[in-house]
């Protein structure tokens, strides 16, 4: 049946009918030219574009697979980044190795003067990530809840130095060990012992050549050690204190009762004591090395 005189207003309002009615679930039925009714008639609106627009086959606000949200998705078709909770802090990273078995140097003897001070090491200074050191450290961590690796990180670190002070120099160089001090002028001539109270060595030297160094020391401020220009007078291999009841091995005097020897005292607690006004040496292979060449009449010098 056609309408005549229905505009494009007339028109719009009809198709809008027919829209509304097939959204409630009716149909419209039509007859055949056999007056028979007609199957129904379904009209598809789901993708009908608004007037005066195409329906291409991809539209603009169509989204491409690569495009699709995760929205709507059940859980198992999210990836594993997907599902893991946006919360979840982020992995702490390893703590980096600051030293370790075999390392040298003044950082080393440093960690090893606070582990002293905590008493987790009982020798040294030496300034050699030696054994020793490994086990102190590794003691430290599992006091500490730390992994117990026996190498120093920079969590082991930093828990030693919330835990002790900065060591002094002769912390750092309890048993020996420092760099000897220029030699004084007057040792540049002949054979003399060269003895620096400042770096605490002793320099075996002949014509102002070097030939040998070891750490040294001396008297306390009630007992110094005399400074100046002396000699070799007398050697004692196996020399006892009858003053001080105790052994001077070694023994080399070059001052009244004042000699260079070995002190198995220096040996066992280095700078932590004083001697009676002696030069004491620690290392009895080069007090012993030092007597067999060291003779009387040799110069030996004591200076700051």
């Amino acid at each position: 049946m056609r309408m005549r005189g229905m505009g494009n207003t007339g028109r719009a309002v009809v198709l809008a009918l027919g829209a509304a009615l097939v959204a409630g679930g009716c149909t419209v039925q039509g007859t055949g030219p056999d007056g028979k009714g007609r199957a129904p008639v379904h009209i598809d609106v789901s993708r009908a574009s608004p007037p005066g627009h195409s329906s291409p086959e991809h539209g603009p606000e169509e989204q491409s697979p690569e495009e699709h949200s995760s929205e709507g998705r059940s859980p198992e078709e999210h990836s594993p980044a997907e599902r893991r909770p946006s919360s979840a802090p982020p992995a702490r990273p390893p703590a980096r190795v600051l030293w370790k078995s075999g390392d040298t140097g003044r950082d080393v003897r440093e960690l090893q003067a606070r582990l002293r001070q905590v008493e987790w090491l009982a020798d040294g200074p030496t300034g050699t990530y030696d054994e020793p050191t490994g086990q102190a450290v590794s003691g430290f961590q599992g006091k500490r809840g730390l992994p117990r690796t026996g190498t120093t990180d920079t969590a082991t670190w930093q828990r030693l130095l919330d835990m002790t002070h900065e060591p002094g120099q002769w912390d750092l160089y309890l048993m020996g060990g420092q760099p000897a001090a220029a030699p004084d002028p007057r040792c540049l001539t002949g054979r003399v012992l060269c003895i620096s109270k400042s770096s605490r060595t002793l320099r075996w030297m002949i014509d102002g050549r070097t030939v040998s160094t070891t750490a040294v020391r001396f008297g306390s401020q009630r007992t110094p050690t005399r400074e100046g220009v002396f000699e070799v007078y007398w050697k004692s291999r196996e020399h006892w204190s009858t003053l001080y009841d105790s052994a001077m091995p070694y023994a080399m005097f070059f001052s009244g009762g004042q000699a260079v020897h070995y002190s198995y005292d220096f040996a066992a607690h280095g700078y932590a004591g004083a001697s009676h006004g002696c030069v004491n040496v620690r290392d009895e292979g080069a007090i012993a090395d030092l007597y067999a060449q060291v003779r009387n009449g040799d110069k030996v010098v004591v200076y700051q």
